[in-house]
């Protein structure tokens, strides 16, 4: 798109955002479910209205309406289908993020989960063996909305169970499992806690010095620049350009010195020098070896050679 179309473009979406402004936050989530319909399946209709929310089909009929006025190219009434259907040259009126939009699409629409939630279209993720303890991450959740310690029962594989008292304050999803992330004060050194070792958590309030907070955090402070690139093994290398969306071969990522060792062994990312690993998993390759320089969980990405640094296994 030419950079006078996009300007375009963009001036079109300017006034019905600036109008969406002034309605009300129940109607505005009512626009976003015709919009997201409208984008992602091509129809929408009142009884989606009426079925989703709860209204009257009165309500309804304002809110498509409404959506009509503020975005007149994307919708039309099919008279013989009688419903409303996309229009040729659609274009949003909401800005959607792709985990929201996968998460809706798997597993329904809301945030309310009252009654039983269906995938909005055939999907399968089939990818997790285990999900966080539910009472465990309630009170890891409020531990760091509440700046609160925990004092826990800890599994460890490289110590077993010992007792720990940490100062939590962020979730990780490392793509296989949850851990939080926080300060330790036995070891005196900020790490990884897998959420379902941990047992018996107790809330503990008490005045946390700065020095146990994220802003002491080093590595989570950190932002380091990845520049992964097709694996120069590869016969077809622009394959993979498309199917990460790369720009001129490299797929540009920052990423948490905290959490990159994570990112690059979920996606089998050769991290040696000389792009020496030949297994078929890896498809990709980090081309700037030397940005990981000083990150702790290091021994987690495949192919870097580096000290061996102790972490919680």
């Amino acid at each position: 798109m030419s950079p006078t179309a996009n300007n375009n473009k963009q001036d079109q979406l300017a006034l019905p955002r600036a109008q969406l402004e002034k309605v009300s936050q129940a109607q505005r989530e009512r626009l976003f479910h015709i919009d997201f319909k409208l984008f992602f399946l091509g129809s929408v209709n009142r009884t989606d209205l009426v079925s989703r929310f709860g209204i009257k089909e009165a309500a309804a009929s304002r809110d498509l309406s409404l959506y009509k006025e503020l975005a007149s190219k994307n919708i039309e009434y099919d008279t013989k289908a009688k419903t409303y259907i996309q229009r040729d040259g659609f274009s949003p009126l909401f800005e959607y993020s792709g985990s929201q939009t996968l998460a809706a699409l798997l597993h329904g629409f809301g945030d309310d989960f009252v009654g039983t939630q269906k995938p909005i279209v055939t999907c399968e993720a089939p990818t997790q063996l285990n999900y966080p303890n539910i009472q465990t991450l309630a009170l890891i959740t409020r531990a760091i909305h509440n700046c609160q310690v925990l004092k826990i029962k800890y599994r460890s594989l490289s110590s077993g169970l010992s007792e720990r008292e940490i100062v939590p304050f962020a979730l990780i999803d490392n793509g296989l499992r949850w851990h939080v992330r926080g300060y330790d004060r036995a070891r005196e050194r900020f790490a990884d806690f897998v959420v379902n070792r941990i047992e018996t958590p107790q809330l503990i309030n008490e005045e946390i010095p700065e020095a146990q907070t994220k802003t002491a955090d080093n590595q989570w402070n950190r932002i380091v620049d990845l520049n992964i690139v097709p694996h120069p093994r590869l016969s077809h290398p622009e394959t993979i350009e498309l199917e990460y969306g790369m720009e001129n071969a490299v797929l540009k990522v920052q990423a948490r010195a905290a959490v990159a060792g994570y990112l690059l062994r979920h996606w089998n990312v050769d991290c040696s020098k000389q792009h020496s690993l030949t297994g078929p998993e890896f498809h990709l390759w980090l081309q700037n070896t030397p940005t990981l320089y000083g990150i702790d969980n290091l021994q987690l990405a495949a192919g870097y050679e580096s000290e061996v640094i102790e972490t919680e296994q």
